[in-house]
């Protein structure tokens, strides 16, 4: 999902070598040193990862493989190369329990499998290199891979009804816009560690009816629910908010609104479906 919106931003300014799972093991040390030689890059970004959280609580040793060594993998192949890795983390490297944004300095304590092997893989990051920009953001959304607009989408068509837990709060993200701010970061020569979300905040029940919304199928009956009665194997950080001023004071830049971004995103991917068709 991020990848591709990745791509499609850099192409415009730059050569890009795209490699997906097909292409490269990044859990083998010698495959990332062998891509790493054969093509030479200036910039190296990491949009992989392992994101089914729920998933991660029984599959550790996978999710610690993807999330966590394949980045020491591709930061031992980009040492001494005057290489720039930009890595993409999460908000789940929070605990949640704060009341205010996060911010970049703060002390991270996650509380799920998903959330750790993240933060795993900046530590790892953050010991080898310091030619990396580390990009934490949140609840992506985009056209292609499986995420949360989708799946209100489907399930809205498939059953006409919906529980949305109201008791989780951060920001939609969508995946080109943060493709753009990523792009704008390097462009600005940065390096360290960013927050980069869409602006604003809202529940994950607050931004279901806004999908519903704009796909305007408000007849689509959906309840609020609390995060015990959604049942879901790996816990949830109720508060994941970041804050942006050091991105804001790097580039002189804020991001939009989740609300505009998404109402933007929707549009264009409504009008590329009938395009299509």
């Amino acid at each position: 999902m991020l990848g591709n919106d990745l791509a499609a931003q850099f192409r415009y300014r730059h050569d890009v070598i795209g490699m997906d799972m097909g292409d490269i093991d990044i859990t083998r040390e010698d495959e990332c040193q062998k891509a790493i030689r054969e093509t030479k890059p200036q910039i190296v970004l990491n949009a992989a990862g392992y994101t089914n959280v729920d998933g991660c609580e029984k599959a550790k040793e996978e999710c610690f493989a993807v999330n966590a060594e394949a980045v020491k993998n591709i930061a031992h192949a980009c040492r001494g190369r005057n290489i720039t890795i930009v890595h993409f983390s999460t908000d789940y490297v929070f605990d949640g329990t704060g009341n205010r944004p996060y911010v970049e300095e703060d002390i991270c304590n996650p509380i799920n499998v998903y959330g750790a092997s993240k933060l795993a893989g900046e530590n790892h990051l953050r010991t080898i290199t310091d030619n990396y920009i580390l990009i934490r953001s949140a609840w992506l959304y985009g056209a292609k891979g499986k995420n949360f607009v989708q799946a209100i989408l489907d399930q809205a068509k498939a059953t006409g009804k919906l529980t949305v837990v109201d008791d989780q709060t951060g920001s939609p993200t969508c995946t080109r816009d943060l493709a753009a701010a990523t792009e704008l970061l390097l462009d600005k020569n940065t390096r360290g560690v960013f927050h980069l979300t869409n602006r604003g905040h809202c529940t994950w029940y607050e931004f279901a009816k806004k999908i519903l919304k704009e796909a305007h199928m408000d007849h689509v009956e959906i309840s609020p629910i609390k995060t015990a009665e959604a049942q879901r194997a790996a816990l949830r950080p109720a508060y994941s908010v970041l804050g942006m001023q050091k991105f804001i004071a790097a580039t002189g830049k804020t991001m939009q609104p989740w609300q505009l971004a998404f109402q933007d995103y929707y549009q264009h991917l409504t009008s590329r479906t009938c395009c299509s068709a």
